[in-house]
This record gives C-alpha cells, structure tokens and sequence, in this order.
C-alpha cells in the first residue's frame, strides 16, 4: 500500500514564511498542505489541497495530537475510530512506543500518520511493525527541508526478483499491443513487471538501449498484449488495458528498487505477438510479447530482446502465491494457463 505524506506548513508566523513551504511541498510532489484558516487565497499558488488547522482540528476529519507522556498517549487511543486520521507528533518516540499506536487503530477505521522533521525518521516510522504508520506529517521550518524529502515522496518498499529459465518462445497471431509512455527517463534494467499470470509478473525493460531501427526511448515500455496484467502501487494488479494518462505507474529495476512515475500516453496498436514461458523450476509462467527488437527482458546478465532471447535464458520475475480478485490479493488456488 502507497504512504500519504503531507506539509505542516502551519507553524510560522509569517505568511510569507508558510507560503515558502507551501510552494517547497509543491515542488518536492507533495500536493497536501495544513495551513492556517487565514491562507485560504494559497490556492491561487497551484493544484494543492489545502487543509486547514483549527485549535488542532484539521477540516474536522483530522486531528492533531502531541504525545508527551504516557497519558497522552491513552488520550490519543481513545480516538480511534472518531476521526479519519490521527496526526501523533512527539519530541521523544521511546516515551510513546509507535509500535503502540499502530497495533491500536490498526483495524479502527482510523488512519494514523506520523510527525517526521527529516526524512530518516519518516522511513523508520513508515516501516514500524512491518505496516507502518499510514503517512507521514512533514514538519520542518525552511522550503530546503522540505525538498530533502521529495525522494521519500516516490519511493515505494523493494520488490523480490526471482530469476526464472526460458522455457519456450513461439510467434502467435496479432493482437492488440500496449505501449506505455510515463513522464520519467528509465536506466537499463528498469521498466514494469508485466505478465499473463498475477502469480508471476516478468520484468519488462524500458527502451532504455539503442538498436540498430530505432533511437533508444528511456521513458518508453512496450509492455506487452491488452490482457496482461501489470502491478501499481498499491500492490494491487491492473490490466494494461486500464490505463490512461495521468495514472500513476510502478517502475522497478533489475535490484528490485521500485519507484512511481505518471503515465504521459498509452498507445494500443495492432502487433505481431510471442507467447514466452519460462520456469521456476516448478511452475510455467507466461507472457505475450510485441514480436520486435525493441522488446527486452531483464534478467541476471543483463536484458535480453524478444527477438534473441532463446530457451535455457535467465529473465526476472515477480512471483507470489494465492490470487487476485478484482485486482487484490486473496488467500486461495487460482489457476491461470
């Protein structure tokens, strides 16, 4: 599940110190800002959503609470369930145990974020007790604070690669291709993990590389047939079909580091088609494919093209039990072919 991260661009005096972190908070991809009931003609300052801090009640669904002592920290648990979300600030974490609070509004209805003033703080609470606090409350005094956490802002946790072998890679009819333009720039060995199977998605390189037809495309990957399915960041799958501009998209490399971008343009085009397969060792997974050079596969040696690669080759891949339903994963046997 993705983090909420938003501003706390409440606390100066000046108004022209709170609009500095406003438009930092911009600028460093945070479009959620708390400021004062006075700041309202911020808006005019870009697309932001502007939250509004009244005596710690924050557009009546949030509140804010500082934790000090143990008792305020009863305080707070008593909330649950009484506010969208809980915002926990605190001087010192080892007075009031976060662990706590999490295992406390965890099923409540409740979200709960947490203060950070740097972002090494923030990733440690995004991580407490696995789940980690559901967003975090940016609290700094200066716009450069703020942007020292603008890479906390796309990142997303590290994704398991498994290296699997080509079984088999055979030409079948056309079909209708997806190929998905973000607004970032790809290295070798990054893309998106794509696959026919959600049990198993394959790591499909961007056209980061030159080749001999075309000039190199980094923010380009020809991600594979209609059908397929592909993973965002929510952890949830979508069918490539889905998407549209301006949805977000989870890139991941060959280290499994993952990250988000935006979708600049889809473009569906009738193409020649493979159908790869390739094995675990245990299980056979697949994936339809454009039949074209540009086509790559990232794998433990380096990518490999569509129209190169051969059986016995090393590719990476997502793997993972159970099923999907309506895109969310469940408990369960299902069998995909």
């Amino acid at each position: 599940m993705s983090k909420e991260m938003i501003v706390m661009a409440d606390g100066p005096d000046s108004k022209d110190k709170r609009k500095e972190l406003l438009l930092s908070a911009l600028e460093s991809g945070m479009t959620t800002v708390v400021v004062r009931p006075d700041d309202s003609d911020f808006k005019s300052l870009g697309n932001v959503k502007l939250l509004f801090n009244k005596n710690g009640v924050i557009s009546e669904k949030m509140k804010l609470v500082q934790l000090n002592t143990p008792k305020d920290q009863d305080e707070a648990m008593s909330l649950a369930g009484k506010y969208e979300v809980i915002i926990l600030g605190a001087s010192d974490w080892t007075i009031i145990p976060l662990e706590n609070m999490i295992a406390k509004f965890r099923g409540t209805g409740t979200k709960i974020y947490a203060c950070a003033s740097n972002p090494d703080d923030a990733k440690v609470y995004l991580q407490t007790l696995e789940k980690g606090v559901d967003g975090i409350a940016v609290t700094v005094k200066t716009g450069n604070e703020i942007r020292k956490f603008a890479d906390l802002v796309s990142s997303t946790k590290k994704i398991e690669l498994t290296p699997l072998e080509v079984v088999s890679v055979k030409n079948i009819e056309m079909g209708d291709r997806v190929c998905v333009d973000t607004v970032s720039m790809m290295s070798p060995g990054e893309g998106m993990l794509i696959g026919s199977q959600a049990s198993c998605l394959f790591l499909i390189q961007s056209e980061s590389e030159e080749s001999g037809y075309v000039a190199s495309r980094p923010f380009r990957v020809n991600a594979g047939a209609v059908h397929a399915y592909t993973l965002d960041r929510e952890g949830k799958t979508r069918y490539l079909s889905e998407y549209r501009s301006g949805d977000p998209v989870l890139l991941v490399d060959s280290e499994g580091n993952s990250r988000i971008s935006s979708i600049g343009r889809c473009k569906i085009e009738k193409r020649p088609m493979v159908l790869l397969e390739a094995t675990d060792g245990k299980n056979t997974y697949s994936t339809i494919l454009q039949n074209a050079e540009t086509v790559r596969l990232s794998g433990p040696g380096g990518s490999i093209s569509v129209s190169k690669i051969k059986k016995g080759d090393k590719v990476f891949a997502r793997l993972e039990s159970g099923g999907r339903h309506f895109g969310m994963k469940i408990d369960g046997s299902v069998r995909e072919v």
